[in-house]
Order: C-alpha cells, then structure tokens, then sequence
C-alpha cells in the first residue's frame, strides 16, 4: 500500500499549494465546478475521507452512518457535523489535514486486495486510496482553475488512467447500459513522456493521446469532443462520451 499513499500524500501536497493561503473571501468564493464553493469543496474531500477512516477503523459506526446515508436522511458532507461546516477556510484545511492523515495511516496498515465497505459494493484498499487520489486531483483541479494557480502534471496520473480502464464497465452499468465486451485499447502519454499502455495491442477500437487530457474527461471535466484525445472506433467514442469512475449521476462539471 505504500506506493499508492505515498502518491496520495503526493496529491494532498499539490492540493495544499492551491488553497493553504486563500483568503476567507476566497474560501467562500464559487469555483469553476458549478454549484461549489472552495469551502464547499474542500469539506466534501474530508467527509468523504472522514467516512473511509470510519469505515478502516470502526465498521459498527460506519454501518450506522452508511444507513442514514443510504436513506437520503444526510448527506455525505453533513455527516461530520454542523461544527465542522462552520469552520472557517483556514481551520477547515487544518482539520481535512489531520482526517486525510488518519485515513492514510489506516490504508498503510491493510494489504493492496484486503476489501472494504464503502457506499457501493465493498471495494479493495488499494483501488479505495487511489479513489480517494481521484477525487483529490479533481477538485484541486477545480479550485487551481479557479484561482489561476498552475496545478503540476505528474506521473501520479497513471494511478488515476488506470482506475479509468478497470471502471470502464462500471460506466456503462452507472447509466444502465449493457457494457460491451470488446476491448478497447488505450495508448496515452505521460508527463514525462513515457508512453501507458493498457488494453490489448491488436484492439480495433483505441484511445490515444496525452494522460492528462484522458483524467479531464474521465473525471467529467471535460468533454471529449473539446478534449486532444483521439477515439479510434466506435466503442472507444462511446466510453469517452459516458467515462466515469463514482458512483453518482453523469454530469459534467465546470
């Protein structure tokens, strides 16, 4: 497991150099994700880690809030309590650092494939820490658009294309799609230039191009059609049009 946190933390750092001197203003300020304030957003990125640590470390308690969840009686950000959505910008990012600092420490402790309720089906260690990277990198996106700060590229990409790949028919089931059979072959480039290959070579249908405008459009940041990939064949097409990694309504954001 150390790879992934250490990646994780890697993340959470790049995250960091983004919001730790926002003005109150600015934590409260709308970002380019509709509907989301830097507040908003960086609260949303604890809860849900303040879930996982429940769910690693008392998995009575996290059952107990897994039911009010699944029943519409909260939702995830409200879970943590009403004095911790009053925090302001600056105590709200010491408090997401000591949550985040918690749930990476219990991650460290599991083995890769060890499994773990989550809110969907169980899901295994590593494929949570790298949803948890996922979701980070997302909404740093978010909030670095928002300011106008340049938020680095880095081979931590590779964690986040991969978790696309393996959720490919996940995507078609999230919109209630039969999900193909045929592979799809993906060819991106890295930050650094090396080229990530997933999918079997001879596949008729490809998706090429750079890593980074692969994540845009998998985490809904981007349309396809605005992105520089290229889709080679019809169900390479259909999967950039519909790609998504959570279990929540497609939409695009920003």
């Amino acid at each position: 497991m150390d790879p992934i946190c250490d990646d994780l933390e890697g993340e959470t750092r790049a995250l960091a150099s983004v919001v730790e001197n926002l003005s109150e203003q600015q934590w409260r300020a709308p970002t380019v994700a509709d509907g989301w304030d830097s507040h908003e957003t960086v609260l949303h990125l604890g809860a849900a880690d303040w879930f996982a640590h429940l769910t690693l470390t008392d998995p009575e308690r996290f059952a107990q809030a897994h039911r009010r969840l699944s029943s519409g009686e909260v939702a995830l950000n409200d879970l943590v309590g009403p004095d911790v959505r009053a925090l302001s910008g600056s105590d709200l990012w010491r408090w997401f650092l000591e949550v985040r600092a918690g749930m990476v420490d219990a991650l460290r402790r599991l083995n890769p494939k060890d499994r773990i309720a989550w809110i969907g089906p169980e899901i295994g260690a590593r494929s949570m820490a790298t949803g948890r990277l996922t979701e980070t990198w997302t909404h740093a996106q978010d909030l670095a658009d928002t300011f106008g700060v340049p938020y680095p590229q880095t081979d931590r990409l590779r964690n986040i294309v991969h978790l696309g790949v393996v959720t490919r028919e996940f995507s078609y089931l999230n919109r209630g799609l039969t999900p193909p059979t045929e592979p799809v072959r993906v060819e991106l480039t890295g930050p650094g230039g090396d080229l990530w290959t997933w999918g079997p070579p001879e596949a008729a249908h490809r998706v090429l191009g750079a890593a980074y405008e692969f994540c845009k459009v998998l985490t809904r940041r981007q349309p396809v059609a605005a992105s520089a990939l290229d889709a080679e064949g019809a169900l390479a097409a259909e999967w950039m049009e519909i790609a998504q990694p959570w279990i929540e309504p497609p939409r695009i954001s920003g």
